[in-house]
């Protein structure tokens, strides 16, 4: 039975009854199908959510106070860490990951709805002065209706950040996930049903980007709406939302690059740097894809991670390879696109992993590369490859490093490695990224810390905080009492 969308609490076929096959990347066989859906389906499931939300905001779910959907947002995150080991393998058949992978991304989710139900109480206005005789304070108030468009890399984990966010700040969601990795997302929706969140809360619509997403973000229910996917994609879906005044944020593309002083702990970088380019198989925005190493010891480091990626494995995601398959078909044709790319560029391949024997041969399996000094001005060097393909580059000094980091249109995430307390901090503030660690490289961080990028890597913040602020508006109240006589 295909899998339906999931509006006011119901699972529902497409309106013209058609479906989408799903894919196992693993062997590139279908195993399933969802629903196709089409502006028909936004537009019920837009207004299965402002039933909840209400004309006026008095409807189930806007009326829900700040404790209770603190209270459903961590019965949510239990019931999730009680069908972790399921959730993981819908999750890795799915996207491709390994099931080790799979399961903390699972982890990370709960963690995300434990983070947010315990700030939905804690969203507070302040205070202002100003005449006397007057008091002014300020409140923060859902959008209302979001919109929520959801990559295939990481379902579950965006899945978390996005919609965690905006129903702990009383907003009700409309989530079209990727139609490459939609199974989980649709689990979630129903067990968020399970516990207690009334009709229209969370509602998700599958299908095709240029059709379900495209007509998600051209909705005039739609107050409000977080993209994560493509810098191309990540325009169309803010000129649609423009036509209705609809704020966004955009997670885009990267080209991040970490940077290797001479003093610094290579012991401590190199396996760092290896799993941030080979982590999910490289299909991470942040990933660490551009190796920066200072000029002394360029040749003898990249030969040291040439023979770590010499020993890495791509294969199932029960095999508990490093490596699992590309998500699909297109994504493998391109990362073996732009490998063909770099080969009549000349350029120097210092190492190549491997795929297990054994390994289906219809599956998208890449092995991982390391291309070495690759030239500033190659498109491996400026474009996002978005697989498990790392280049170098040498540096001469710290402003030639920063030159050189900063370069592309990408401004998402940088590492930097030096033991130098005064060069971390310049190097700090002269990286044009949204988040910069130090002798460390979170491919993204945790739970906790604002994400999000410059340039052509997008502008507003996830995660944090920072992403409970933007899922509200603030509203400033004037109160006019007079004077004492």
């Amino acid at each position: 039975m295909p899998a339906h969308h999931f509006i006011a609490n119901t699972r529902r076929p497409a309106s013209d009854d058609r479906t989408i096959p799903v894919i196992d990347p693993a062997d590139g066989q279908a195993f399933d199908r969802i629903a196709r859906g089409s502006a028909q389906d936004i537009d019920q499931a837009v207004r299965a959510a402002q039933a909840a939300m209400g004309e006026h905001f008095d409807g189930p779910w806007a009326l829900t106070c700040a404790r209770d959907r603190g209270r459903l947002l961590a019965a949510w995150g239990r019931a999730v860490l009680e069908h972790a080991d399921e959730l993981a393998g819908i999750e890795a058949r799915d996207t491709g990951k390994t099931l080790r992978t799979a399961r903390n991304d699972v982890l990370a989710l709960a963690r995300y709805f434990e983070y947010y139900a315990g700030a939905c109480d804690k969203l507070h206005g302040e205070t202002l002065p100003y005449d006397v005789g007057t008091l002014v304070m300020t409140v923060r108030e859902p959008h209302g209706v979001t919109g929520h468009i959801i990559p295939w890399n990481y379902p579950v984990q965006i899945f978390g950040r996005s919609v965690g966010a905006s129903l702990a700040a009383g907003n009700a969601c409309v989530v079209k996930p990727a139609e490459d990795a939609s199974l989980s997302t649709l689990y979630l929706a129903e067990m968020a049903a399970r516990v207690g969140f009334p009709p229209g809360a969370l509602n998700v619509v599958t299908g095709y980007g240029a059709e379900a997403g495209a007509a998600l973000s051209a909705h005039p229910g739609i107050r409000h709406i977080s993209f994560t996917g493509s810098t191309v994609t990540g325009q169309r879906v803010a000129e649609a939302a423009a036509r209705h005044h609809c704020p966004v944020v955009l997670e885009l593309g990267g080209k991040s690059p970490q940077i290797v002083f001479d003093d610094a702990d290579l012991d401590a970088a190199l396996p760092v740097i290896v799993n941030a380019i080979i982590q999910n198989s490289g299909q991470t925005c942040s990933a660490g894809s551009r190796l920066l190493v200072h000029e002394s010891i360029h040749d003898a480091f990249v030969e040291r991670v040439a023979e770590r990626f010499r020993a890495l494995r791509a294969g199932p995601p029960a095999s508990d390879a490093d490596l699992g398959p590309l998500v699909n078909r297109t994504q493998y044709e391109r990362v073996r696109a732009m490998l063909d790319t770099a080969r009549r560029e000349g350029l120097t391949e210092a190492a190549r992993g491997r795929i297990l024997d054994g390994a289906p041969p219809d599956g998208y399996y890449q092995e991982a590369v390391l291309l070495r000094a690759v030239p500033r001005d190659s498109v491996l060097a400026r474009e996002e490859i978005f697989g498990p393909v790392l280049i170098t580059q040498a540096f001469r000094d710290e402003a030639h490093a920063l030159e050189l980091a900063n370069s592309t249109d990408y401004g998402l995430v940088a590492g930097v490695w030096t033991r130098d307390g005064a060069r971390q901090l310049r190097m700090a503030r002269h990286l044009r990224c949204g988040q910069v660690f130090i002798n460390n490289y979170g491919a993204g961080g945790g739970v906790e810390l604002p994400f999000g990028g410059v340039k052509s890597s997008g502008h507003g913040r996830e995660k944090g905080f920072e992403a409970l602020l933007g899922f509200t508006a603030l509203k400033t109240v004037a109160i006019r009492y007079g004077r004492n006589a």
